[in-house]
């Protein structure tokens, strides 16, 4: 599935890019290309370090063993090309294999920029900095975890100049943390609300059931929700801030057919 994200991905930059060199009016724009967690420039699931995918170090899922190009290669490879690239990695040893990216695209080495800084951290500020007038963005999140905060998808909105590809953790995180026999711990509990930018996730995957036992009836909260339920909520949440929303990302499987990510599409 690693391949399928790519491919669907690079069909869109593609499509991207030769509206932007075609279009009279597009061409005054300068579109650029973001990637916030770009990782060494090839995509294994192996090769990432299981410390990085937080709450649930134990939950990575076995991948393809081969090498496959990243997103930011990928991006890099696109013709007609975008007129920059953004290419944000925390990791130190990541970022010095994109450096080699440089080497390997000279003509476009100087407009690839690379910055090792926290992607929630530093991209909130880029959407503030930028001159919006005049450029306008791709910005592809494709984290290990939980790792994006709903505040940075709402500065990413806010200038309605991005589109936004975001791999949304389903069953790789979020499905995990609703417990099913009642509410989540605490801890938990903010990560739900720091991924989706609210409470209301509470009520809408937990409903009240009632019991008999030998005291008498019980009511207690259990979960409701399946994998299609939280996915649309996601959806939903979207579409609170942007101008449009792909209604039916598309779910990435794993060996048993159970969704691990949703890749969503929304633009501002």
């Amino acid at each position: 599935w690693t391949q399928e994200k790519l491919e669907r991905v690079r069909k869109y930059l593609q499509a991207y890019t030769t509206i932007f060199a075609s279009n009279p009016r597009a061409q005054n724009l300068k579109p650029i290309y973001v990637d916030a967690f770009a990782g060494s420039g090839y995509r294994t699931r192996n090769h990432r370090k299981p410390t990085s995918v937080g709450l649930f170090p134990e939950l990575v899922e076995p991948d393809s063993q081969a090498f496959v190009k990243g997103s930011a290669r990928i991006a890099l490879e696109v013709n007609p090309p975008f007129k920059g690239y953004l290419f944000i990695e925390q990791d130190p040893d990541y970022t010095c294999e994109l450096y080699k990216l440089k080497q390997e695209f000279p003509a476009k080495a100087s407009i690839i920029d690379i910055v090792e800084s926290d992607a929630n951290t530093y991209l909130k500020q880029w959407c503030l900095k930028t001159d919006w007038k005049s450029t306008r963005a791709v910005v592809f999140l494709d984290p290990y975890g939980m790792q994006v905060d709903w505040a940075l998808i709402e500065a990413i909105a806010a200038n309605k100049a991005i589109d936004l590809w975001i791999l949304f953790p389903i069953g790789m995180a979020v499905n995990r943390l609703l417990t099913t026999g009642g509410p989540p711990p605490e801890e938990w509990q903010k990560a739900l609300t720091r991924i989706f930018g609210t409470t209301d996730w509470e009520s809408a995957f937990y409903g009240t059931q009632t019991k008999q036992d030998l005291f008498g009836e019980v009511t207690q909260q259990v979960k409701q929700a399946d994998f299609n339920k939280i996915g649309q909520f996601f959806v939903d949440r979207l579409k609170t801030i942007f101008a449009g929303v792909s209604e039916r990302p598309l779910p990435l499987m794993n060996s048993r057919n159970n969704p691990l990510y949703l890749l969503c599409f929304a633009a501002g």
